[in-house]
């Protein structure tokens, strides 16, 4: 099975930054894509960055010249480096990966536990 740990959340003063870490398991699998995504308090998720296994990226507007999104594909790692952070960052950040297990052909979308990110003074 797939399993994603991530880590690098914590407490961050506004305009500071922040590097978020996801290794993904699974040696059985080919991570096709892989990213971010953040869900606010009384929000939905949503969409922060995704890259593909070809490092084609894929940014929220949101994040847009904030946030840089890399991957280590002999490591099954993808990073997301967060600078000049708001407090309208603040959200728990989920892991994403989308995945195929070798010898099949359908995509399955597997998700970390979360890592909370809380940008405040």
């Amino acid at each position: 099975q797939v399993q994603l740990v991530e880590s690098g959340g914590g407490l961050v003063q506004p305009g500071g930054s922040l590097r978020l870490s996801c290794a993904a398991s699974g040696s059985m699998f080919r991570f096709n894509e892989m990213g971010w995504y953040r869900q606010a308090p009384g929000k939905q998720r949503e969409l922060v960055a995704v890259i593909t296994s070809d490092r084609i990226t894929n940014y929220a507007d949101s994040v847009k010249g904030r946030v840089t999104i890399s991957r280590d594909n002999g490591k099954n790692t993808v990073y997301l480096q967060m600078d000049s952070l708001k407090a309208e960052d603040t959200a728990v950040y989920y892991c994403y990966a989308r995945a195929v297990r070798l010898g099949d052909y359908v995509p399955r979308d597997y998700w970390g536990q979360g890592t909370q990110v809380t940008v405040s003074s």
